[in-house]
């Protein structure tokens, strides 16, 4: 996946949900790929901005039809790709401009919502963006792109939300009902972001090392090479998250151990980094008093620390070793031993450091 498509990569543990961007004529368009449990693509979910979504306009029959038979993710990416690449070549670039009443009423509602709200507009008025600050003092953009039947067609709009955003409309709305839904979508997100921002604020967040607003997911140092990732629900954000905890076993299988036995403790009203503290039975690093190289262990093989985005996440379990190792890098390495085996999706092998036995459990992720 990575190498044909770089800039779509796994948001989740699982492998379903894929986010990013699809590259035609030095264009990047916005898409989100939501697989089913059991990751089945005919019923994948395709999520489009609205810059695609013009994009595609007269062939969503023809982009249905290519999910329903590619055999993969990375076969149907190279389907959607030719197709947009002959929707832009067909598309009309020649436009019948807005009427003057567009321009009067789209003026209009701008001052009705107040000028200093408005962050950026394009020469021709057609993308527009609003600036909003939340009750936390968080500042939020979202970009509008109106066509020419303005009002009488909603604009399209584009979020950086952890869940869907879609507007109510009517012939009858302006700027302000957007403005107003907007505010009432963030009111309900508070509690989310504000639980991450105290994450990245009191621990040593590994990745993503710039989290969007609608990034869910942060891997949390716990240690050298000891991390935890959390995937948390935007709609519950006080409820205990899913974790899957990366490092060496004999290091990972007690905190696994406190998270099974110290379950009842896990307590709604106190907030999430609390609550794993609590849970866990630790105090996470911080960064005021530490590092990133106490964290950002270079690869044993490659001896890189980011390879296509990842960061080493496969640890040696010999307490006398503990070197990281990139999972692609490893299973490059094991697959080359003459005494290497592999079962199923388990490869058997030792460790390029010290010659103890090492296992690669390979995830559902590779491509």
């Amino acid at each position: 996946m990575l190498r044909q498509c770089p800039l779509l990569l796994p948001q989740d543990l699982q492998g379903r949900v894929y986010d990013g961007f699809i590259s035609i004529q030095e264009k990047d368009f916005r898409l989100r790929v939501i697989l089913p449990t059991d990751l089945q693509l005919r019923n994948a979910k395709i999520q489009c901005s609205w810059q695609l979504k013009k994009a595609l306009q007269g062939y969503q029959q023809i982009v249905k039809q290519r999910l329903q038979h590619s055999p993969n993710l990375v076969s149907f990416m190279m389907e959607l790709k030719t197709v947009l690449e002959v929707a832009l070549k067909n598309a009309n670039e020649l436009q019948t401009p807005p009427a003057p009443q567009y321009y009067c009423c789209l003026v209009k509602d701008i001052e009705s919502l107040g000028w200093d709200k408005l962050s950026f507009v394009d020469t021709e008025f057609s993308t527009i963006k609003l600036k909003i600050e939340d009750s936390s003092g968080r500042e939020h953009l979202i970009t509008l792109k109106l066509n020419a039947k303005y009002p009488n067609e909603a604009p399209d709009c584009c979020v950086d939300f952890p869940v869907p955003f879609a507007v109510t409309w009517t012939p009858q709305s302006s700027l302000q009902n957007i403005h107003n839904q907007l505010s009432a979508t963030l009111e309900s997100l508070k509690h989310f972001w504000d639980a991450l921002d105290e994450i990245d604020e009191k621990t040593w967040v590994l990745e993503p090392e710039k989290p969007t607003r609608s990034a869910t997911i942060r891997r949390i140092a716990i240690g050298n090479n000891v991390s935890v990732t959390i995937d948390v629900d935007p709609r519950h954000p006080t409820m205990l998250p899913e974790c899957y905890f990366l490092g060496a076993e004999h290091v990972v299988n007690p905190l696994r151990d406190k998270l099974n036995y110290n379950i009842h403790l896990w307590d709604p009203e106190n907030g999430l980094l609390q609550n794993l503290k609590d849970v866990l039975e630790i105090e996470f690093p911080s960064r005021s008093n530490l590092e990133k190289s106490d964290f950002s262990m270079d690869c044993g093989i490659c001896y890189a620390y980011r390879l296509d985005s990842a960061i080493p996440d496969q640890v040696c379990d010999d307490p006398r070793c503990g070197q990281p190792f990139h999972q692609a890098c490893l299973y490059e390495w094991l697959r080359g031993l003459p005494s290497s085996r592999q079962s199923f999706n388990i490869i058997y092998g030792e460790c390029p450091y010290c010659s103890k036995p090492i296992t690669l459990k390979m995830s559902n992720k590779k491509s």
